[in-house]
């Protein structure tokens, strides 16, 4: 018997974006306030887990084709980099630098190799939640 799943399939559409702006916004602001890339990742993962409520597991696959092992990998390697890179200057382990620099819509702008690191860490927290996610949801 096939559900008539109308409702909540178009309101999750809407809702996806709206959680998944919010995880943005949640990441950038987490250098300055509470947030950054772990809660920023499960906000996006949590986006992600709503469409798996309101589609199925091949729907959301077919709509977002994401392999979350490369994505993990990438995350990890982006994270060790940035922390790896105060080797390469000298400088004790995980030492923060910043500059500021004209950015186009944005004018002036900070930007942080704190935030390459919590973009490695959201991308860890998302690739292993939702690829923990399709192993449970996989099952049959």
């Amino acid at each position: 018997m096939k559900t008539n799943d109308l409702i909540i399939q178009t309101t999750t559409k809407v809702v996806f974006f709206i959680i998944f702006l919010f995880s943005i916004h949640i990441f950038f602001a987490g250098h300055y306030t509470p947030g950054g890339g772990f809660v920023g990742g499960l906000l996006m993962s949590s986006a992600i887990v709503l469409l798996l409520l309101a589609f199925d597991l091949k729907t959301v696959q077919d709509m977002l084709p994401i392999n979350y092992t490369v994505v993990t990998a990438i995350g990890l390697i982006i994270s060790l980099a940035t922390a790896a890179g105060s080797i390469f200057f000298n400088v004790p382990f995980f030492t923060h630098v910043y500059d500021y620099f004209n950015l186009p819509l944005l004018g002036k702008t900070s930007i942080h190799t704190a935030m390459f690191f919590d973009t490695g860490v959201y991308l860890v927290v998302v690739g292993v939640t939702m690829t923990i996610i399709q192993m449970i949801g996989g099952d049959e």
